[in-house]
């Protein structure tokens, strides 16, 4: 039986601590799971009101809705309530949770379908009617039930109107929609049948789902100005582009706003990008996009119903459906992602620093650029070379980001691979005994989930392998054998304390002291062995330069990596212009759009660079390899300039920034020291963020702020920072991007401060004296353009 949604009315304070030490604990196991986790456009999520937060891609099924409802949590404080399949509540682990997060259950046609009786075929003069052999369609079907066609035609589904006979009945409309695609697959796949002998199709029977209650507690939540999470998809999968869109989104919307006129629904497209979503201690990026008003005229046409109702419904969710575009990297199949991400490390200039954010926007810029211009035959030769390339970096063993840096081989390399055998018996030594203890864990999470993505691979038609349940599978089975392995271990250790003859309260106490330390003990090997793996993975092309013959190799790839790169770059400089007008002024890495990096003398404690990066003059604390790399093998002379033994040389004088080889670190940038300066000079109340990263959120607020007071140097600082109202066109993010969110591709209008002008910045000034400069600058220029208007 569908479990009945609650009342969606506002959370009593109850339910509002239940649902705040759910999040506490699901923050915990994302945070071990994941190796980091960032927002993007956080700003752009409305502080109050009515809010639907439409995410895609549905790569990472129960943690999809986990990392969503995390990041809005911690940004703004809301709540987020979101759809989950009724199946998915049965299960006991899953729909404990759900209910404490207060998520509605919605019940889908097909978790209930089941096999029907004989076999179907379709009419060939009538596409719309459905003829049996020893079928019983009286018995089995009524009006509005759905019949399904297996997987051989695509698992076709249609809505009964009519049951004639038991052999005979007509449905709705034709398979696959008017284009009449699905009635020519199935015609097509009879006739191959018929030649093998075969008579027509299995099918499936599937019930009549009333959804109006559910759409009623969606309705409430929306006019209590709740927060509603749906994933449009429908379900989750591991393609590489996004699953047509359900129309349940919309019918939200506009439901609640023609029930309730004084409700003002918004809509937020939020994209989920993964670094290998299925991977322990992977990364990910949640992106928000501009808020979206429902438009009040599909509002008018809905209340109409009929076709006008259907016109508004489909013409919201092309709009929702555009929206997500913005936020998404939607590559048409594995090759060409492949090849995109390939093409961005490449495009990355040596010495700068990505951000997660800005390597996910690249993706997507680079992919846009790649399926507009896709038949050149400029781009088709370099698609070839990149995969050629490709595969030479595979067969040496070795990584994109280490292929720059190879030098010939010297004593110093052989010292500095000897040097590193040691660090990692280090990290192994200190790891070992966690891993000992957590083996079994690890063990029995793989096992459990692979059988898991085979049954969910088995039962489904959109997936490609199954890897959506993977991590979820993982979490849920360390979840529950966590417990069962160190009760284990606590029960072991309280016979030896008792076989050992030990004293009655260090017998009373050891099964305590081992249920605590436990924890701390997997925790110190997880961060010891991230430390030893990342060390583990430096060593291959140290061997490399290293081995015989190798160095002609080595030569060659990094030779081909150049020219890669400098045709990449002209192609870009080519087509970039055509199709984005403002490509120069919006363009990324040319030169670096951020404020002045930290610089100072080496220290242990050295905090973060303006771009989020490490200075390379270490911080200890960080990655000890790094820190004790550069004093140990790159000499006081690339400690001075923040090159490893790796970098060769360098004669820029730039603090360098830590190279990343995923394009991953933090992104907060020097926010702290920005908002200090502020303060000071705006009469506003004191900011505090509630982490790092909800720095977008106050500066939004600051913004807000400065346009709100009369001093011509707030107003000057708020539009120096290029933070717009969630409404413009383009926006920046901390990342110092210009987000296009639209998609339309005209000049942008925005007065902030171009790269340009960053780049003539003395690196000697400081930070406050080169941001009332560049504020004077501009407050000037607009002065002067207000007397010549």
């Amino acid at each position: 039986m569908t479990p009945k949604p609650k009342p969606a009315r506002p959370l009593s304070s109850s339910a509002v601590i239940t649902y705040d030490a759910a999040l506490v604990f699901w923050r915990t196991v994302t945070n071990i799971f994941f190796r980091e986790v960032r927002p993007r456009g956080a700003f752009n999520i409305p502080r109050d009101g009515p809010v639907i937060f439409v995410a895609a891609p549905h790569h990472n099924q129960f943690l999809d809705p986990l990392l969503l409802a995390l990041e809005v949590h911690r940004e703004t404080r809301r709540r987020v309530q979101t759809l989950i399949a009724a199946k998915s509540m049965k299960r006991k682990a899953v729909g404990f949770f759900a209910g404490l997060m207060a998520s509605i259950p919605v019940a889908r046609a097909a978790d209930d379908a089941k096999p029907g009786t004989g076999l179907v075929y379709i009419s060939e003069e009538d596409p719309c009617r459905i003829l049996g052999i020893g079928t019983k369609f009286l018995s089995e079907f009524s009006p509005k039930m759905q019949v399904m066609l297996p997987k051989s035609v695509n698992s076709c589904v249609a809505e009964v109107v009519e049951v004639i006979s038991d052999t005979e009945m007509k449905i709705k409309k034709e398979f696959g929609g008017e284009s009449g695609k699905g009635t020519a697959r199935i015609l097509e796949k009879l006739k191959e049948m018929s030649a093998q002998g075969e008579k027509g199709f299995s099918f499936k029977k599937l019930p009549f789902v009333d959804q109006q209650e559910m759409y009623h507690h969606v309705y409430e939540c929306l006019k209590a100005s709740g927060c509603i999470g749906i994933f449009p998809e429908g379900g989750s999968h591991d393609r590489t582009d996004l699953l047509p869109l359900k129309a349940g989104v919309s019918l939200m919307a506009l439901g609640a706003m023609a029930n309730h006129p004084d409700v003002k629904v918004r809509i937020v497209p939020v994209g989920l990008s993964y670094f290998h979503a299925h991977r322990f201690r992977s990364r990910a990026v949640v992106e928000f996009g501009s808020a979206m008003d429902v438009p009040q005229e599909f509002v008018e046409m809905f209340k109409q119903g009929g076709v006008q109702k259907r016109d508004a419904v489909a013409k919201l969710l092309d709009l929702i459906y555009d929206a997500l575009k913005t936020v998404t990297i939607r590559a048409p199949d594995y090759d060409t992602l492949m090849v995109i991400q390939a093409a961005r490390r490449l495009y990355k200039t040596p010495g700068q620093h990505l951000t997660l954010g800005q390597v996910v926007e690249l993706n997507k810029r680079f992919l846009e650029g790649y399926m507009h211009f896709k038949n050149e035959p400029r781009i088709v030769k370099l698609r070839e070379d990149v995969l050629k390339y490709n595969r030479l970096v595979r067969d040496l063993g070795l990584r994109d980001h280490q292929v720059p840096r190879a030098q010939p081989a010297s004593w110093k390399t052989l010292g500095l691979l000897l040097y590193r055998l040691l660090l990692l018996a280090a990290w192994a030594v200190l790891a070992l005994p966690g891993v000992i203890l957590n083996g079994p864990i690890f063990i029995t999470a793989s096992i459990i989930s692979r059988q898991k993505a085979k049954e969910a691979l088995a039962a489904s038609v959109v997936k490609v392998a199954g890897r959506d349940v993977l991590a979820t599978w993982k979490i849920l089975v360390a979840l529950g054998v966590t417990p069962l392995i160190y009760g284990f271990y606590a029960f072991l250790a309280t016979v030896i304390v008792f076989k050992a003859g030990a004293p009655l309260n260090v017998k009373i106490w050891t099964p305590f002291v081992v249920m605590v330390a436990l924890p701390f003990i997997a925790y110190a090997a997880l961060k010891f062995g991230e430390a030893g793996l990342d060390v583990l993975k430096s060593l291959r092309p140290l061997v490399v330069a290293l081995a015989p013959g190798q160095q002609r190799s080595l030569d060659r790839l990094k030779t081909m990596r150049a020219q890669l790169s400098n045709e990449l770059a002209d192609i870009i400089n080519e087509f970039g212009p055509q199709i984005y007008e403002d490509f120069d002024k919006m363009r990324i890495l040319v030169p670096s759009a951020a404020v002045p990096p930290s610089s100072g003398s080496p220290g242990l404690w050295r905090r973060k660079s303006s771009t989020g990066a490490v200075d390379a003059q270490g911080n200890l604390l960080s990655h000890p390899m790094t820190w004790l790399d550069e004093r140990l093998f790159g000499w006081s002379r690339s400690a001075r300039r923040g090159t490893s033994a790796w970098a060769g040389e360098n004669k820029s004088r730039d603090a360098s920034r830590a190279p990343t080889p995923d394009g991953s670190s933090d992104e907060e940038g020097d926010y702290d020291n920005l908002l200090g300066y502020l303060e000071g000079k705006l009469p506003t109340p004191r900011l505090r963020s509630r982490s790092l990263q909800s720095s977008y959120a106050d500066l939004q607020k600051l913004r807000r702020s400065s346009n709100a007071s009369s001093n011509p140097l707030s107003v000057a600082t708020g539009e120096d920072l290029r933070i717009t109202s969630i409404q413009s066109p383009t926006s920046p993010d901390s990342d110092g991007l210009h987000m296009r969110h639209g998609r339309t591709r005209k000049p942008s209008l925005s007065d902030g401060v171009s790269v340009k002008r960053l780049s003539t910045v003395d690196k000697e000034e400081s930070f406050e004296e080169v941001t009332i400069k560049i504020n004077e600058e501009i407050y000037l220029e607009k002065q002067g353009h207000g007397h010549a208007d």
